[in-house]
Parts: C-alpha cells; sequence; structure tokens
C-alpha cells in the first residue's frame, strides 16, 4: 500500500448490471482511472464515496 492511500468505494454499471467495488487510490480521480481500465471503457461509474473507518 502505498503512503497517503485512502479506500474508495465505486458503484458502476456494465452491460447493464450495477457492481460496487472498492478501490484503493490517493484520490477519487485516481479511483475512477483504477475502475475504467479494470473493468473496461464501457463500464459507467455512477458514484464514488470515500469509505471512513
Amino acid at each position: 500500500m502505498r503512503c497517503g492511500t485512502e479506500c474508495f468505494i465505486v458503484t458502476f454499471e456494465k452491460d447493464g448490471a450495477d457492481y460496487t467495488r472498492e478501490a484503493r487510490a490517493k484520490s477519487q480521480i485516481e479511483a475512477r482511472r483504477m475502475v475504467s481500465s479494470k473493468y473496461g471503457p464501457d463500464s459507467r461509474i455512477k458514484k464514488i464515496v470515500k469509505k471512513y473507518k
């Protein structure tokens, strides 16, 4: 894990189904990039929320 990394809950839609995944990133923008690179550019991100402990 990198320094300054936070956990984000990402909700996105792909092929008509909704998915919720955790992404460990430094910012919301980086979390968005991680999800789109892993699940493809056709995944539509609906919401990104910072996970609090």
